[in-house]
């Protein structure tokens, strides 16, 4: 901190701006870096500065006085504006919980490739090692790679160059504007929201896990008994009834043990329920701003729909292909919350998996299209069959039960006849709600081999009526 400690008195000058002048040039803004820091001009000399690419045993926490001061001292060092820095900061790596190494193999507190870290990476607090896992490092290289991209000018080119994608510029740039709008409390006001939702939803998804593990359980209780119960109806020797019918009696004492169990456990997911409701009436104020929302998982509106998960691009994306038959699978971290795509009626639904779908629901929309969702984590117990849902309502949250291999949303037309990602509605949320995983269109032609869903008579105890099967 040393080392910088001089340009916090310039960075002061930056908490001020607001609104539109988030991005206006300040007069005495820094064409050269503070004293003792790396230059803008060229990058790092190959083995000129040492590293470790390894994450430490135990990771860096700041609060959130310590970030700010982070932010604006690496800002006015390279005449970067504090709030793009925080912003980049969220986006990257959500103010330092999730420092990878990510999919791509970047790393730290502003999620930098190794390659470019070599180059641009700074010893910012001069304790003779430039690490990523630093915040102070790592936020220092961001704004002097920033400076070098042109930032002092031309923001948005600059941050294109950190990510080269425009939903990815415009979510950084408009998450700056809101916390250089609404200042340093807005900027952790928002995170402590986040923070308070997300574990209320994963609290929900812990509690409705252990449920379905309690209530698989019982039901192998139960089938035993049954079992057991009709063999001893049929023995022909009393000896082998009696005996059967000791082994019945031993099945209902686990059986009703597991019903005990099964009752604990909807008590914790009630619990946990109510806490989420609390935490979503809280944030709900905040999430009428568009940036706010993404942050919070707020439903994305256009026209008459409602993109079905939360979170924005940075976190949800989706292929455009699906990898045997027509349908979108949206990933989303465990626990994003999921909606009701427009205003419909619920055919179908399911809060114990089925093997392949998981837990899910069947809706049919008031333009005539039905949509099925598959392997949602939860189900909120008021989506049954009947029940009319108007778009943005929430219907449960992102998972991967039954046959997933990752958390995601399993969205598809019933019949599966074309690819969701085709439709004008779903595209118009790109790079607005989500990002494309990949480029190319879908493949418009329907594949054929069977039907991808089979009606088949109810087979759980809580089953009203037929149940539709996700199948491969």
């Amino acid at each position: 901190m040393k080392r910088l400690a001089a340009a916090l008195i310039s960075a002061l000058a930056l908490t001020g701006s607001a609104g539109a002048d988030v991005f206006t040039i300040v007069p005495n803004t820094p064409s050269t870096p503070a004293a003792g820091l790396p230059s803008t001009d060229v990058p790092n000399a190959p083995g000129s500065i040492a590293y470790s690419l390894t994450p430490p045993a135990v990771p860096q926490v700041l609060s959130y006085p310590q970030l700010l001061g982070v932010w604006q001292q690496a800002g006015a060092a390279y005449g970067i504006q504090w709030q793009v820095l925080a912003a980049i900061n969220k986006v990257e790596s959500n103010f330092g919980r999730n420092m990878g190494p990510s999919s791509a193999g970047a790393i730290g507190w502003m999620q930098f490739m190794p390659s470019t870290w070599e180059r641009w990476g700074v010893d910012a607090n001069g304790d003779g090692v430039a690490d990523p896992w630093n915040a102070e490092d790592a936020v220092t290289a961001a704004a002097r790679y920033l400076a070098a991209s042109g930032g002092r000018t031309d923001i948005a080119g600059a941050v294109f160059s950190y990510n080269h994608a425009q939903w990815y510029v415009d979510e950084v740039l408009q998450l700056a504007r809101l916390f250089g709008s609404g200042g340093v409390d807005t900027t952790f006001r928002l995170d402590r929201l986040q923070v308070s939702l997300d574990q209320a939803r994963n609290a929900v998804v812990h509690a409705n896990r252990k449920l379905v593990a309690a209530e698989r359980v019982l039901r192998a209780r139960l089938r035993t008994e049954s079992v057991l119960r009709r063999r001893a109806g049929r023995a022909r020797l009393l000896s082998d009834q009696l005996a059967l019918d000791k082994r019945a009696v031993q099945a209902g004492v686990l059986g009703a043990a597991a019903q005990a169990r099964v009752a604990a456990r909807r008590t914790a997911l009630a619990r946990a329920q109510d806490a989420l409701a609390s935490a979503h009436d809280r944030s709900l104020a905040s999430s009428f701003s568009p940036t706010a929302g993404a942050m919070l998982g707020a439903p994305s509106y256009d026209g008459n729909y409602v993109f079905p998960v939360g979170g924005g691009p940075s976190v949800v994306s989706v292929s455009h292909h699906h990898h045997d038959y027509p349908a979108a699978d949206i990933a989303a971290p465990m626990g994003s919350p999921e909606y009701a795509l427009a205003d419909g009626v619920v055919l179908r639904s399911w809060q114990y998996p089925d093997p392949r779908c998981g837990i899910g629901m069947t809706i049919h929309t008031d333009d005539g299209q039905t949509w099925t969702y598959c392997h949602m984590s939860y189900l909120d117990p008021a989506v049954k069959a009947g029940v009319r849902l108007a778009a943005g309502t929430q219907v449960g949250l992102v998972g991967m039960t039954g046959d997933a291999s990752g958390p995601h949303l399993h969205l598809q037309l019933d019949p599966s006849v074309s690819y969701p990602q085709l439709q004008p509605w779903f595209q118009r949320f790109a790079n607005v709600a989500f990002r494309w995983q990949d480029a190319g269109p879908a493949d418009t032609a329907p594949q054929t081999g069977g039907p991808v869903f089979a009606v088949v008579a109810a087979q759980a105890p809580q089953a009203s009526g037929p149940v539709v099967l996700f199948t491969r």
